[in-house]
């Protein structure tokens, strides 16, 4: 089995396209922004801004260099100074469409900021069952990525890229911001694993190893001493461990994880529901159906009919 614990649990998570854009700002100038159901990149080409949440946290400065990653596209704003005024995001880009290019001016000139943005669509099937518990914001600062030569040459070789329009272009520009937002999520999980409880079972040396059985072995009949022993943990001390840095307990990230590759199963696929249940790791259809019913309130069958119209459904379970 793969050791790679950052591999295995974003195998199931695929960008479908992107939305990018290169600011210039100036003079006094703030841009407040809405949540997103995207991942978004800033990355500060020149200058600096400060980046602000609708609550009482502290504001984040980025600088020249510095790269700023919102896996969940939680609203935030970004602006040349803290108190700014600021201008809704919805009237500077009112379109912003997969797959469109922009160049947005904002303040007043001379132009010594210039940032170039990213919005990172998903298939909402695929997201990651850890995902969701990553923070709102990962900064990777300059002095972080000096060590990473393809992340930089990446960052690098984007402004003139996205504005080509020979062929294949879009699906270039796509693998591009991918290549930097997976490299991204790797410094964080090496350099910043202490800002996060999920960074941290990323980089824990037992945690991370039965992670990456969950994920990448989902089909294995898995227990909690098994996963103890993978993780080189008493039972005890990985139960607890495992519940406090992945926010769950073992067994109950290991229901999701098999439920989330049946939904990709039953969205993408005509295999039968029995088949399904045999590949994901249920040794019943019943026991799937059970399962997957309690955590979706509709049947496996129900699932796959309404997705071929409709979006995935929301857990009603946490």
């Amino acid at each position: 089995m793969d050791d790679d614990v950052l591999s295995e649990v974003l195998r199931p998570l695929w960008l479908t396209d992107v939305f990018h854009s290169t600011w210039k700002a100036g003079g006094q100038w703030g841009v407040e922004g809405h949540d997103d159901s995207c991942a978004i990149v800033h990355y500060m080409v020149d200058g600096g801004c400060v980046i602000s949440f609708q609550d009482d946290s502290e504001p984040v400065s980025l600088n020249q260099g510095d790269l700023a990653v919102f896996p969940h596209g939680t609203a935030h704003t970004f602006a040349a100074e803290t108190g700014a005024a600021v201008t809704p995001l919805s009237t500077l880009l009112p379109h912003c469409r997969p797959g469109r290019s922009e160049v947005v001016s904002v303040g007043s000139p001379p132009y010594t900021t210039r940032m170039l943005c990213a919005s990172l669509r998903y298939c909402a099937i695929g997201e990651p069952v850890l995902y969701s518990a990553l923070p709102r914001l990962i900064v990777i600062r300059q002095h972080f990525l000096r060590g990473e030569s393809l992340l930089v040459r990446t960052l690098e070789s984007l402004p003139s890229e996205i504005g080509r329009t020979a062929p294949g272009s879009r699906l270039v520009t796509l693998r591009a911001f991918e290549t930097v937002f997976i490299l991204s999520l790797r410094i964080a999980m090496e350099q910043l694993a202490d800002e996060s409880p999920a960074l941290q079972a990323l980089h824990h040396p037992g945690i991370s190893k039965a992670l990456t059985a969950i994920h990448g072995s989902y089909r294995t009949p898995w227990t909690v001493e098994s996963l103890a022993r993978e993780a080189g943990l008493s039972r005890s001390v990985f139960a607890q461990l495992f519940r406090e840095l992945v926010g769950q307990p073992p067994m109950r990230h290991l229901t999701l994880r098999r439920l989330q590759e049946a939904r990709r199963q039953l969205a993408e696929t005509s295999v039968p529901l029995q088949e399904i249940a045999r590949l994901i790791g249920y040794g019943s259809q019943v026991g799937f159906h059970l399962a997957f019913r309690k955590e979706y309130a509709m049947t496996p069958g129900e699932y796959r009919n309404r997705n071929r119209t409709g979006p995935a459904p929301v857990p009603v379970t946490s």
